[in-house]
């Protein structure tokens, strides 16, 4: 977890949430195990989030980009519509293949397809027209990846974007990491889009809510 975030907050948080299935408790103790970065899975609460937002869309198509070791595809895959693809990028390989051993024990093996590489490339590829997106990839990319999809996204259909507080430096007077940057980039370019409204969320490291108009 973040530092900057209040861990009584978080704890308090949990304790409140409805519990993690027995397939995301694993998924989750593979990565704090397993995995250089464990911290950028999406985690009890936030995953709690995505598969309530999803199941209140109920979207036919769900796109990803940033797979890690699946936990919030699963997330996300339970609010599908009947017969509905939940389409993920991962662009390391590894990842990949842990995601989608995970995805094989999951309900929804036939739902979610994994696709490797370079995000930007792979969504030229796909050719549906997105009920919902989750972006949670490279942050430098954040600005490209949301006007990748804005095209194929449909008229009230959302895009959620992780990380839009990026460890609180957002919050300070002369921003200096090239994430952090980054991350700054792409909440001002949202905020004026008369394409779309938004809120952003407190919800870990900030979630941005966005629905095209």
């Amino acid at each position: 977890m973040v530092e900057w975030i209040n861990p009584a907050a978080t704890k308090y948080s949990e304790r409140y949430s409805s519990a993690e299935n027995e397939l995301l408790k694993e998924i989750s103790a593979y990565t704090f195990a397993n995995h250089p970065d464990p911290e950028m899975m999406s985690g009890h609460v936030q995953g709690k989030f995505l598969q309530m937002i999803s199941a209140m869309v109920r979207p036919r198509y769900i796109l990803e980009i940033g797979t890690l070791t699946g936990y919030s595809a699963i997330c996300l895959a339970e609010g599908l519509a009947e017969n509905g693809e939940l389409h993920t990028i991962e662009l390391r390989e590894r990842d990949a293949a842990v995601a989608g051993s995970f995805f094989r024990k999951s309900q929804f093996s036939a739902q979610i397809i994994v696709h490797t590489g370079e995000a930007l490339t792979v969504i030229k590829t796909l050719k549906a027209r997105w009920d919902l997106v989750f972006i949670d990839a490279d942050k430098i990319n954040y600005v490209n990846y949301y006007e990748a999809v804005m095209p194929q996204l449909r008229t009230g259909g959302f895009i959620l974007a992780d990380n839009v507080l990026f460890h609180g430096e957002v919050l300070e007077e002369n921003i200096k990491g090239k994430n952090a940057l980054a991350i700054q980039q792409f909440n001002n370019l949202v905020n004026n889009d008369q394409r779309v409204e938004c809120v952003m969320l407190t919800v870990r490291d900030g979630l941005m809510l966005i629905r095209k108009k």
